[in-house]
Protein backbone atom coordinates (compact mmCIF):
# COMPACT_ATOMS: atom_id res chain seq x y z
CA UNK A 1 0.00 0.00 0.00
CA UNK A 2 0.88 3.60 -0.57
CA UNK A 3 1.36 5.29 2.57
CA UNK A 4 1.79 9.06 2.95
CA UNK A 5 3.13 9.97 6.41
CA UNK A 6 4.09 14.00 7.37
CA UNK A 7 6.40 14.73 9.98
CA UNK A 8 8.12 17.92 11.77
CA UNK A 9 8.06 21.59 12.24
CA UNK A 10 6.94 23.67 8.98
CA UNK A 11 7.51 27.45 9.35
CA UNK A 12 6.91 30.94 8.10
CA UNK A 13 9.01 33.88 7.50
CA UNK A 14 9.30 36.99 9.10
CA UNK A 15 11.71 38.04 6.55
CA UNK A 16 14.27 36.49 4.50
CA UNK A 17 16.78 35.30 7.33
CA UNK A 18 14.62 34.96 10.12
CA UNK A 19 11.19 32.78 10.84
CA UNK A 20 8.58 31.48 12.88
CA UNK A 21 8.46 27.94 13.87
CA UNK A 22 7.65 25.46 16.59
CA UNK A 23 9.57 22.70 18.44
CA UNK A 24 8.62 19.42 16.88
CA UNK A 25 11.96 17.32 16.42
CA UNK A 26 9.86 15.03 13.32
CA UNK A 27 11.40 12.14 16.19
CA UNK A 28 7.83 10.33 15.50
CA UNK A 29 7.16 10.44 12.14
CA UNK A 30 10.31 8.97 11.24
CA UNK A 31 9.91 6.50 13.60
CA UNK A 32 6.36 5.92 12.20
CA UNK A 33 7.84 5.91 8.68
CA UNK A 34 10.17 3.57 9.02
CA UNK A 35 7.66 1.12 10.98
CA UNK A 36 5.43 1.07 8.11
CA UNK A 37 8.21 0.69 5.65
CA UNK A 38 9.41 -2.57 7.74
CA UNK A 39 5.56 -3.96 7.35
CA UNK A 40 5.71 -3.76 3.64
CA UNK A 41 4.02 -0.53 2.67
CA UNK A 42 5.33 2.02 0.08
CA UNK A 43 5.91 5.06 2.41
CA UNK A 44 6.67 8.62 1.05
CA UNK A 45 7.51 11.03 3.82
CA UNK A 46 7.02 14.32 3.92
CA UNK A 47 9.64 15.55 6.59
CA UNK A 48 9.85 19.51 7.75
CA UNK A 49 13.57 21.22 6.49
CA UNK A 50 13.86 21.85 10.14
CA UNK A 51 13.12 19.03 11.99
CA UNK A 52 16.10 18.33 14.23
CA UNK A 53 16.03 14.38 15.05
CA UNK A 54 18.78 12.55 13.64
CA UNK A 55 17.76 9.49 12.84
CA UNK A 56 17.63 7.95 9.86
CA UNK A 57 14.78 7.02 7.31
CA UNK A 58 15.17 3.58 5.96
CA UNK A 59 13.34 2.18 3.68
CA UNK A 60 10.76 5.60 2.66
CA UNK A 61 11.25 7.71 0.40
CA UNK A 62 11.98 11.54 1.37
CA UNK A 63 10.42 14.89 0.63
CA UNK A 64 11.43 17.90 2.27
CA UNK A 65 8.98 20.55 3.00
CA UNK A 66 9.22 24.78 4.24
CA UNK A 67 6.15 26.22 4.66
CA UNK A 68 2.48 25.23 4.94
CA UNK A 69 2.48 26.15 1.65
CA UNK A 70 5.12 24.13 -0.07
CA UNK A 71 3.26 21.02 1.79
CA UNK A 72 0.05 21.37 0.56
CA UNK A 73 1.65 21.83 -2.96
CA UNK A 74 3.50 18.46 -2.22
CA UNK A 75 1.07 16.74 -1.12
CA UNK A 76 -1.48 18.13 -4.07
CA UNK A 77 1.00 16.73 -7.04
CA UNK A 78 1.10 13.59 -4.36
CA UNK A 79 -2.17 13.34 -4.67
CA UNK A 80 -2.20 12.88 -8.39
CA UNK A 81 0.25 10.50 -8.66
CA UNK A 82 -1.17 7.30 -8.15
CA UNK A 83 -3.49 5.62 -5.54
CA UNK A 84 -2.81 6.11 -1.91
CA UNK A 85 -4.10 3.76 0.80
CA UNK A 86 -3.38 6.05 3.87
CA UNK A 87 -2.21 9.25 5.11
CA UNK A 88 -0.39 9.85 9.11
CA UNK A 89 -0.32 13.57 9.27
CA UNK A 90 2.11 13.79 11.82
CA UNK A 91 3.30 17.52 10.67
CA UNK A 92 3.50 20.08 13.16
CA UNK A 93 2.33 22.96 10.99
CA UNK A 94 2.10 26.56 11.78
CA UNK A 95 -1.22 28.10 13.10
CA UNK A 96 0.06 31.78 12.01
CA UNK A 97 1.89 33.65 9.77
CA UNK A 98 3.26 36.83 9.84
CA UNK A 99 1.27 39.65 8.30
CA UNK A 100 2.97 42.29 8.98
CA UNK A 101 6.07 44.05 10.76
CA UNK A 102 6.43 47.53 12.22
CA UNK A 103 8.47 49.48 14.17
CA UNK A 104 8.48 50.94 17.59
CA UNK A 105 6.71 53.80 15.86
CA UNK A 106 3.35 51.85 14.40
CA UNK A 107 5.36 52.04 10.91
CA UNK A 108 4.80 49.14 8.81
CA UNK A 109 8.34 47.99 8.05
CA UNK A 110 9.64 45.60 4.62
CA UNK A 111 13.17 44.30 4.00
CA UNK A 112 15.12 41.15 2.88
CA UNK A 113 16.69 41.88 6.86
CA UNK A 114 15.05 43.86 8.90
CA UNK A 115 18.06 45.57 11.03
CA UNK A 116 18.59 44.61 14.95
CA UNK A 117 18.99 48.74 15.19
CA UNK A 118 15.37 49.25 14.73
CA UNK A 119 15.16 48.17 17.86
CA UNK A 120 11.21 47.04 19.21
CA UNK A 121 9.50 45.11 16.68
CA UNK A 122 6.10 44.11 16.75
CA UNK A 123 4.65 41.06 14.60
CA UNK A 124 0.92 41.27 13.43
CA UNK A 125 0.41 37.40 13.01
CA UNK A 126 -2.77 35.93 10.91
CA UNK A 127 -4.47 32.71 11.36
CA UNK A 128 -3.72 30.11 8.76
CA UNK A 129 -5.87 27.60 7.17
CA UNK A 130 -6.18 23.97 8.76
CA UNK A 131 -4.54 21.43 6.43
CA UNK A 132 -6.17 18.74 7.82
CA UNK A 133 -9.76 19.60 6.73
CA UNK A 134 -8.21 19.67 3.03
CA UNK A 135 -6.82 16.41 2.95
CA UNK A 136 -9.95 14.02 2.37
CA UNK A 137 -10.72 16.41 -0.90
CA UNK A 138 -7.32 15.57 -1.87
CA UNK A 139 -6.95 11.55 -0.77
CA UNK A 140 -10.96 10.92 -0.95
CA UNK A 141 -10.06 6.60 -0.45
CA UNK A 142 -7.52 7.02 1.68
CA UNK A 143 -6.91 6.23 5.61
CA UNK A 144 -6.72 9.92 7.26
CA UNK A 145 -4.89 9.90 10.16
CA UNK A 146 -4.39 12.86 12.04
CA UNK A 147 -3.06 13.92 15.31
CA UNK A 148 -3.65 16.06 18.85
CA UNK A 149 -0.97 17.86 20.96
CA UNK A 150 -3.09 19.13 24.03
CA UNK A 151 -1.57 20.63 27.01
CA UNK A 152 -3.98 22.71 28.97
CA UNK A 153 -7.30 21.27 30.03
CA UNK A 154 -8.77 18.08 31.51
CA UNK A 155 -8.61 14.76 29.56
CA UNK A 156 -12.05 14.67 28.73
CA UNK A 157 -11.39 17.65 27.19
CA UNK A 158 -8.48 16.45 24.62
CA UNK A 159 -10.22 13.62 24.01
CA UNK A 160 -13.23 15.84 23.16
CA UNK A 161 -11.21 17.73 20.68
CA UNK A 162 -9.63 14.72 19.04
CA UNK A 163 -13.65 13.58 18.55
CA UNK A 164 -14.24 17.11 16.76
CA UNK A 165 -11.27 16.47 14.65
CA UNK A 166 -12.29 13.63 12.90
CA UNK A 167 -15.74 15.09 12.50
CA UNK A 168 -14.60 18.28 11.15
CA UNK A 169 -11.81 17.05 8.67
CA UNK A 170 -13.53 14.04 7.93
CA UNK A 171 -10.41 12.02 8.75
CA UNK A 172 -10.57 8.30 10.19
CA UNK A 173 -8.77 8.40 13.41
CA UNK A 174 -6.86 10.65 15.63
CA UNK A 175 -3.76 9.99 17.83
CA UNK A 176 -3.77 12.36 21.11
CA UNK A 177 -0.55 13.11 23.16
CA UNK A 178 0.27 15.80 25.17
CA UNK A 179 -0.35 17.30 29.39
CA UNK A 180 -3.72 17.04 29.09
CA UNK A 181 -4.06 13.59 27.55
CA UNK A 182 -1.28 12.21 30.37
CA UNK A 183 1.45 9.91 29.91
CA UNK A 184 2.11 8.34 26.37
CA UNK A 185 -0.39 8.34 23.40
CA UNK A 186 -3.67 7.75 22.34
CA UNK A 187 -5.78 6.04 19.33
CA UNK A 188 -8.93 7.58 18.87
CA UNK A 189 -11.58 6.71 16.53
CA UNK A 190 -15.01 7.78 16.44
CA UNK A 191 -17.04 7.02 19.13
CA UNK A 192 -14.86 5.07 20.82
CA UNK A 193 -12.07 4.85 24.13
CA UNK A 194 -8.90 5.57 23.13
CA UNK A 195 -6.62 2.50 22.97
CA UNK A 196 -3.52 3.27 24.47
CA UNK A 197 -0.14 3.00 23.88
CA UNK A 198 2.93 3.82 26.15
CA UNK A 199 5.60 5.56 24.10
CA UNK A 200 6.41 6.29 20.36
CA UNK A 201 7.38 2.86 19.57
CA UNK A 202 4.59 1.07 20.73
CA UNK A 203 2.03 3.62 18.99
CA UNK A 204 4.30 2.96 15.55
CA UNK A 205 3.89 -0.31 15.84
CA UNK A 206 0.12 -0.46 16.54
CA UNK A 207 -0.49 1.78 13.79
CA UNK A 208 1.14 -0.11 11.00
CA UNK A 209 -0.27 -3.41 12.92
CA UNK A 210 -4.19 -1.14 12.26
CA UNK A 211 -3.33 -0.42 8.91
CA UNK A 212 -2.87 -3.81 8.10
CA UNK A 213 -6.85 -4.24 9.11
CA UNK A 214 -9.51 -3.85 6.43
CA UNK A 215 -10.61 -0.54 7.10
CA UNK A 216 -14.06 1.01 6.75
CA UNK A 217 -13.89 4.00 3.67
CA UNK A 218 -14.59 7.54 5.30
CA UNK A 219 -17.40 9.63 2.62
CA UNK A 220 -16.68 13.33 1.59
CA UNK A 221 -18.38 15.50 4.49
CA UNK A 222 -21.25 17.30 2.66
CA UNK A 223 -20.34 20.47 0.70
CA UNK A 224 -21.49 23.78 2.46
CA UNK A 225 -25.05 25.61 0.88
Amino acid sequence: MKVIVTCGPSYEPIDEVRRITNFSTGELGILLANALAQAGHEVICFKGAAATCPLPLTGPCLISFSTNQDLRTKLTAAATAGETGAVFHAAALCDYKVQQVTGDDGKPLASAKIPSRRGPLTLILEPLPKLITELRALFPRAQLIGWKYELEGSRAAALAAAQRQMQQAATNACVINGAAYGPGFGFCLPGAAPIPFADKTQLCQGLAQWLDRPQPAKPLPPRPH
